[in-house]
């Protein structure tokens, strides 16, 4: 396995972002767990009160944080300063509240008591992860697979097995809540611990019922602000694949990091676990069939052979319960809390998503905002260059109403020309002579005007057919739309700056979103790579410690086997020695014996 210590990003040092309306900008996020809790907790399965020891009180210990005000009993109970525990005390089916029967578990915090099932525990996680988007909720156990509803059918729900493993790590999810610096400052946690109200009541109540949909368009450090800023609607909703234009390299780091631990949590790690698991469990069952057997062979027997195989038997049935309590324990203290840093490597994967997606919009949105400035520098452009010509045309029609007209007066010349000439009426010409005032190569005959043809007749237009309709609503489009192209041009101006100054809110909001995330998450990081270190401390401590009772006990069972087997008599099978060999030497006496006696090779091959 690689070195992780070596090349982790988690331990890097961040910044905290002050923020006054932020409600962790108060809390110290590298602190201890608090309260702190004693390590020497033991899991003996015999006992339900006493759970594995998870989550570790870790390895850096400080002075816990007291609060001086609380929001309720619950609260006040968790920050108390003592060793606070959360147990599940039981699992009872029951149809409270519903048409159907489902398992509720029993949960004690101090004095108070509550039953939830299992879909209010994954109710209570999913708020808290779109209520604090920068931290790492803790996993709860997985939900049955259809595997296991197509093998069991209608008893994969009451699975005693499954839901036994549900408690403990139901229970470990409730006290890695109650011992987070910000998460068991929250009252919807305390409610969840009371069980004077419902779920569904939280649920339909504040803050619960003020979750935005889409909690990439919140602000980051507290998703419900009903003050938040209506720049939050312009952001861009950008998917996680997204690339970065100028990504992080902190981040980057982190995200190979968790990349590879998650490989190695979900990859070797728990095959091999369950691997090693299912053969302790079919060594467990081939010796609880050994012991039965011996101790059934023991009754065919008598006198001290009868007594040692009996012995023999219940040493082979103290191995079967040493190794049942061994496989009991692994599976506690190594293979589920394994699959549990599993489930965390997949958290942080979606926590890193997150911050990704926060710098994508904050790139695209600097994007859109120079677009939008670049189209109100054309507009502008464009509202000069029309502006100028404007003026242009404005200064010509003024030089045009000062100077007279040529046409006017010419006009003005032949109209007072017309009122001197004489009016001649019915005057017709006669042949030869010019007519008075008439151009010279005028005469008579090319005078005669054709009579008046009348009105052009009507041209009919052809129209391809359904033109008809297309024409209605080209002009009722055309009535619709603004086609002045100064007032588009200036309603686009104004359009444009409007959503400038949006843009720059939005910008400026993103960027702090970013910097709160970038800090709050690396603190969190932090914080669970503590965590973490102190568990697999634990594990690996819990697992050791479980191997050693196995052979303590195995050794005791076989030492006491090992009495009553040497009070059986030293080959039983020796023939007696005869007289002749009783007078030769020792050699003689030795070979003889060598000779006469049966190895336990050929005892066991039938010779």
């Amino acid at each position: 396995m690689d070195p992780y210590e070596n090349d982790n990003p988690f331990d890097h040092e961040a910044d905290n972002l002050a923020s006054e309306t932020s409600s962790t900008s108060k809390v110290d996020l590298s602190a201890p767990p608090s309260p702190l809790t004693h390590p020497s907790r033991t899991l003996s399965p015999s006992s339900p009160h006493l759970t594995r020891p998870f989550p570790s009180p870790g390895s850096h210990r400080q002075p816990p944080h007291f609060k001086s005000e609380f929001c309720c009993q619950r609260d006040r109970y968790l920050h108390s300063g003592d060793e606070v525990d959360i147990l599940i005390m039981d699992a009872q089916k029951t149809t409270m509240n519903s048409s159907s029967p489902y398992i509720a578990y029993i949960i004690r915090t101090g004095d108070a008591e509550a039953r939830h099932r299992y879909s209010e525990f994954e109710s209570l996680r999913d708020s808290l992860i779109k209520l604090y988007p920068t931290l790492i909720i803790p996993p709860i156990p997985d939900k049955q697979s259809l595997s296991d509803y197509a093998v069991k059918q209608g008893k994969a729900k009451e699975d005693a097995t499954m839901i036994a493993r549900r408690k403990r790590m139901l229970q470990t999810f409730l006290n890695r809540l109650a011992k987070h610096p910000i998460l068991s400052n929250e009252h919807v946690f305390h409610r969840f611990l009371d069980g004077e109200v419902s779920w569904h009541e939280v649920l339909t109540s504040p803050p619960l019922s003020m979750i935005p949909k889409n909690v990439l368009k919140a602000p980051s450090h507290n998703p419900i602000d009903r003050n938040a800023s209506p720049a939050y609607a312009a952001l861009p909703n950008p998917s996680a694949a997204h690339p970065l234009r100028s990504p992080d390299q902190r981040f980057l780091d982190s995200e190979a990091f968790t990349h590879k631990f998650a490989n190695h949590m979900s990859g070797p790690m728990e095959k091999v676990t369950r691997r090693v698991n299912k053969r302790w469990a079919d060594y467990a069952e081939d010796h609880s069939d050994l012991g039965a057997a011996l101790n059934g062979f023991s009754l065919n027997e008598s006198d001290q052979l009868a007594t040692a195989i009996e012995k023999a038997g219940q040493a082979v049935d103290a191995t079967y319960i040493s190794t049942t309590k061994l496989l009991q324990e692994l599976e506690q203290n190594w293979a589920e809390p394994l699959h549990e840093y599993s489930q965390f490597a997949s958290i942080i994967k979606k926590l890193l998503a997150y911050r990704h997606q926060k710098h994508v919009q904050f790139e695209m949105t600097q994007d859109t905002l120079s677009n939008k400035r670049e189209q109100l520098e054309e507009f502008e452009k464009s509202e000069r260059e029309a502006h100028r010509l404007e003026q242009a045309l404005g200064r010509g029609r003024a030089i045009t109403s000062l100077s007279p007209s040529p046409v006017n007066e010419q006009e003005a010349d032949a109209a007072g020309e017309k009122e001197n000439s004489p009016v001649v009426v019915n005057a017709e010409p006669i042949e030869g002579q010019e007519i008075p005032g008439s151009p010279p190569a005028m005469t008579a005959s090319s005078s005669y005007l054709p009579p008046h043809p009348g009105p052009n007749p009507v041209k009919r237009r052809t129209r391809a057919p359904g033109m008809g309709l297309l024409n209605a609503l080209s002009y009722t489009l055309h009535g619709m739309m603004d086609v002045d192209p100064e007032t588009a041009r200036r309603n686009g101006i104004t359009k444009t700056r409007e959503s400038i100054s949006q843009l720059e809110d939005a910008l400026h909001l993103v960027a702090q979103d970013l910097k709160y995330s970038c800090s709050t998450i690396q603190a969190d990081l932090d914080r669970f790579q503590r965590q973490k270190v102190a568990d697999f401390r634990e594990m690996c401590i819990g697992m050791a410690r479980s191997h050693r009772d196995w052979c303590k006990k195995n050794l005791e069972a076989w030492e006491e086997a090992k009495k009553e087997i040497e009070q059986v008599p030293d080959h039983p099978n020796r023939i007696p020695p005869s007289k002749d060999s009783q007078g030769n030497g020792n050699d003689a006496r030795k070979a003889s014996g060598s000779s006469l006696r049966r190895d336990s090779t050929a005892t066991v091959n039938g010779r």
